[in-house]
């Protein structure tokens, strides 16, 4: 009677052995799964970060190609306006300096 009482027991075993592995692998899928959620989660997350960061990327090299135009456009403006003035007053000293030169060449001293 000993011996059926152990062969029982040993049955028991088995069966809290398999009970157990069932336990364990039902644990494992369920971690698996939801390591493979969070994954997805994350790359979505990480995508709408990145899509929203092209776009800021974006509207600032437009804002910066935009106020780039319109500098070259004042530069240019400038620069005209400059040019401008340099031969108008180089226009008016003209004449005093071609007389100058005139009164140091001609003039010899003696």
């Amino acid at each position: 009677m000993d011996s059926f009482k152990g062969q029982g027991g040993i049955q028991m075993l088995l069966t809290a052995e398999q009970e157990a592995q069932h336990i364990v692998s039902s644990a494992r899928n369920m971690k698996m799964a939801r390591l493979k959620q969070a994954k997805d989660e994350a790359e979505k997350e990480v995508a709408l970060c990145r899509s929203q960061m092209e776009a800021e990327y974006q509207n600032k090299i437009s804002e910066s190609t935009g106020s780039s135009g319109s500098t070259v456009k004042k530069l240019e403006d400038e620069t005209d306006r400059k040019i401008k003035a340099l031969t108008k007053s180089t226009s008016m000293v003209s004449k005093e300096i071609v007389d100058l030169l005139m009164k140091h060449i001609t003039s010899v001293k003696i």
